[in-house]
């Protein structure tokens, strides 16, 4: 038995109890120790985007392997282990050709005829897993191939974090957008992943780092994480700020909002032959777009799912980066709550004026 967050109609979340299947062969008990709380998370919870229910949201996840089926490679009892939705097949076209992140997964999880992976305690039927992890929840059955071992000197509150916020913020700056050092990084949006984004532009060594939020509070947090400048989005000036700043334009601009208006600025700012990388989970019904004078200056345009990680080399890598002082995930943590509290959690996350919040287990 395990206690969990259900996702039992849209709204909000229910406090229930969830029976977990012994682990098939290439998967994975844990015992979850920390779950950061993502937007992402609550467009599921508010309908935003459909998704079968009962459900069990949570998919920025750390905790302590119990258990693995006869065929894990990767982990083994004891391990530390952050999770990461991406969840890989290993064999398809995009993880032969080095794109894992897309992939979509496919031989990561059971087949429709078995046993349901979670189900009610009572019995009574199943409940759906969430981006491949629900990690609202005291225990997670995951795919191998959906978590990796790290430092067990790493705090797993910290940790979690990195599952998500992190290796889609600071993925977007080493793997999408490879910046080079010296180059103008603006970032629009300074939630969790905004905020490591800048902090992962910092460590890149971009020449300036212009954080874009119309919250103060989140502008003094991306200071603090290593942006150089700050500009109020809702300013009637914001582009022209920003052009004076970088000098003609950013070489890129990544919007981690998942708003119609922050994806527009992201492409309002750049400079020629810059690159907009829209992070953001926005309304399905949005459309961003380039001119015909902003092809004709060579500017791109991408999306990048996760930050187009690789996150069984990435998480490791960024977990050092912690250890060694160049990642700062003390200040995109803003506290730490038990899950009995977790639709207070989502409730400030609607406010918008802190960081990441983090359900800790017991």
């Amino acid at each position: 038995m395990a206690k969990a967050a259900i996702l039992e109609q849209v709204g909000s979340l229910t406090i229930g109890e969830v029976e977990l299947a012994d682990p098939g062969p290439h998967e994975v008990l844990i015992d979850t120790k920390a779950c950061g709380l993502c937007h992402s998370d609550l467009h599921f919870i508010d309908g935003a985007y459909p998704h079968p229910l009962p459900a069990i949201p949570g998919h920025e996840a750390a905790g302590v392997v119990r258990a693995v089926g006869s065929e894990v490679k990767t982990v083994k009892p004891g391990d530390h282990v952050v999770s990461c939705l991406s969840a890989f097949c290993g064999h398809c076209e995009f993880c032969v050709t080095g794109r894992m992140a897309l992939c979509m997964g496919a031989d990561t999880r059971r087949d429709p005829a078995a046993k349901p992976r979670i189900m009610r305690a009572d019995g009574s039927g199943p409940v759906a897993q969430m981006l491949n992890l629900s990690a609202f929840a005291e225990q997670m059955l995951i795919h191998e191939h959906a978590c990796v071992a790290i430092d067990k000197d790493m705090p797993l509150d910290r940790a979690a974090v990195i599952g998500c916020a992190v290796t889609t913020g600071a993925g977007t700056i080493f793997n999408a957008c490879s910046v080079v050092p010296g180059e103008t990084v603006a970032v629009v949006g300074c939630g969790g992943v905004g905020l490591a984004a800048i902090n992962a532009a910092k460590i890149a060594g971009a020449g300036k780092v212009i954080a874009i939020d119309p919250i103060k509070e989140k502008r003094d947090l991306a200071e603090v994480l290593g942006a150089t400048h700050t500009v109020d989005a809702m300013a009637d000036n914001a582009v022209e700020e920003v052009m004076k700043i970088s000098g003609g334009g950013v070489h890129h601009a990544i919007e981690a909002v998942g708003r119609q208006a922050s994806a527009d600025l992201a492409v309002k700012i750049l400079r020629r032959g810059g690159t907009a990388t829209i992070l953001g989970m926005m309304p399905l019904d949005c459309k961003v777009g380039l001119g015909a004078m902003d092809l004709l200056s060579g500017k791109k345009l991408q999306g990048a799912i996760m930050g187009m990680n690789h996150f069984p080399v990435d998480l490791p890598r960024l977990v050092d980066f912690y250890m060694r002082g160049l990642l700062d995930l003390d200040t995109i943590i803003a506290e730490r709550i038990p899950l009995e509290k977790i639709n207070e959690g989502f409730e400030k996350m609607k406010g918008g004026h802190s960081a990441r919040s983090v359900v800790v287990f017991d």
